[in-house]
Order: C-alpha cells, then sequence, then structure tokens
C-alpha cells in the first residue's frame, strides 16, 4: 500500500494544486484577455470603422446600433459598409438604409460590394456617397417577392386537418394548409406592388436615376458589377483596397486606424443566418428579392 502511495504521490500533489489555485489561475487569464492589448492596433483608437451586412437580412438591431454609435462617435471619421447579402425582409432592410442614410449627414458612407448586393441589401445601400463593387459581386435584384409553403398535400397524407376560427376574409392569407385563393393573391398583390414602387422611388431618389425607366435599373434584373455601374446602380468597379482608399481620401484622415470584426461575432452571425434561411422557407413574409 505504501509503495502505491510513493507512486502515486506526485500526481496527487498535481491534483490538490489544480484544485487550490485553479480558480485564481483563471480569474487572471480572464484579467489578461479582458484587458492586455490584442496588438498594437488595440492601442491606437481607430478612426475609420468597417461594418458588415452579411447574410439575409432578418434584423435590423445589431447593425443599426453599430451604425448609430459610428454616426456619434467623433473619433471616427468614416465608416465602410461590406456587404454580402442576399437581400431579406423588408422592414429591416429598410432600417439599414435610413440609418446609413442619417450617417452620411455627419460623415463619409462608403459600401463596398463584396460578393452580393442584391434587392434588400441594395436598398440598404443606396445613400451611400458612393457605391463600389467588386468586379466578380452581383449586384441589383430590386423586386418584392412572398411566398409559402402548401403543406396541403403533406397533411393530408398523415392525416392532419386543420381547425380555423377567423374574423375578417383576409385573415388568412398565407396559410400553408391549403392552396391560397384568387382573392387572396390579389389582396397580396397589392401590398407587392406598394412595397416595389417604394423601393424603385428611394432607388431612383437616392441614386438620381429616372423613375419612369426603372425597368431598366430594377424589375428583378440581376447585374455584373460593371453592367450595374452602366445603369447607375453603382460608382465604381473595384476591390476591397479601392473602396477603403476612397474612404480614407473622403475622410481626411492622415494616419487610417480600422477597426476589427471579432471572429466569434462573424461565426454566430453565419449560423443566425442559416437558421433563417431555413425558417424562410416555412414561414411566408414579405421579401425583397
Amino acid at each position: 500500500m505504501e509503495f502505491l502511495k510513493k507512486i502515486f504521490s506526485p500526481l496527487s500533489a498535481t491534483i490538490n494544486y489544480i484544485q487550490n489555485h485553479f480558480k485564481a489561475m483563471l480569474f487572471i487569464l480572464l484579467l489578461v484577455l479582458l484587458f492586455a492589448p490584442a496588438g498594437k492596433q488595440e492601442l491606437t483608437p481607430n478612426n475609420l470603422q468597417q461594418i458588415f451586412l452579411t447574410g439575409p437580412i432578418m434584423d435590423a438591431t445589431e447593425i443599426v446600433q453599430k451604425i448609430d454609435k459610428a454616426a456619434e462617435n467623433d473619433a471616427i471619421k468614416g465608416v465602410l459598409l461590406t456587404v454580402d447579402s442576399p437581400g431579406g425582409a423588408v422592414a429591416p432592410s429598410v432600417e439599414i438604409a435610413y440609418a446609413l442614410k442619417r450617417l452620411k449627414e455627419k460623415k463619409p458612407v462608403i459600401v463596398y460590394a463584396k460578393g452580393t448586393m442584391a434587392s434588400g441589401s441594395y436598398y440598404a445601400s443606396i445613400w451611400a456617397d458612393k457605391i463600389i463593387a467588386n468586379p466578380g459581386s452581383m449586384v441589383g435584384s430590386i423586386g418584392v417577392i412572398m411566398q409559402g409553403a402548401d403543406l396541403s398535400g403533406i397533411m393530408k397524407k398523415i392525416g392532419i386537418k386543420s381547425q380555423v376560427v377567423k374574423a375578417g376574409l383576409y385573415k388568412q392569407i398565407g396559410t400553408p394548409d391549403r392552396p391560397w385563393k384568387k382573392y387572396e393573391i390579389n389582396e397580396l398583390n397589392k401590398v407587392i406592388q406598394g412595397t416595389y414602387d417604394m423601393f424603385t422611388h428611394d432607388v431612383a431618389k437616392a441614386r438620381k436615376l429616372n423613375i419612369k425607366k426603372r425597368d431598366m435599373f430594377a424589375n428583378a434584373h440581376i447585374f455584373t458589377a460593371e453592367q450595374a455601374k452602366d445603369v447607375g446602380l453603382i460608382d465604381e468597379v473595384g476591390v476591397l483596397y479601392n473602396a477603403k482608399n476612397e474612404l480614407v481620401t473622403l475622410s481626411g484622415v492622415s494616419h487610417p486606424v480600422w477597426n476589427q470584426e471579432d471572429e466569434f461575432d462573424k461565426l454566430m452571425k453565419k449560423l443566425a443566418a442559416s437558421t433563417a434561411v431555413v425558417l424562410q422557407t416555412y414561414f411566408p413574409e414579405l421579401i425583397l428579392k
């Protein structure tokens, strides 16, 4: 027995040390992570800010907060919105557009189309001082759509029937338990057309385009960067380097210092975007697309 104790005594001492000091070590580690600068970038407050609009637009709360915070921060002399989004819900897209418009009144704003800047994400970008698109990006798709699944066939096969009590002829619009009726589709068409009119008028106003010729730049056309420039949807074709340099010039900073987005935040945004796509398949919503 004494022999076994001698063999395992070093291991036992190590375990006891960890138990006694682990909390203190963990606390010190947290302090280091919280207060130690990650590099030279952290020692100097950034004077230019890059904000990312990525994935489907289903909620604008976080990005609008970032835009408004940048607007109120006197240290920030200019903002670059980097876009790679297929669009999304109407209201959040409009929220971002108007937040960007407020920001533009205080400091220069450049939008850079990294990959896809379509529909709602284009709407969100229209009030920038300048829009620059990657040569390989897709721009446009100015249109509105509402779609939903008809699950009546599946429900019948598995023996599920829906029961509805409603007040109002149009209250069941968008239901997935039966095909939509003609009068319901007509009602939805009015909403979709009204939203499309709002979308195209705002684009024409922001980009100084002729609304009477909206079929040339809207009508859900999808453009390459060069084509988008030809119809007036963007200002220049270039890469991120060009977009950053343009903002440096407009903001007048002599020593540009950019912010860094947290990698964990990027991962969480991608997960949220994937979830939104799945939910959108089953629950109809008015989408800029």
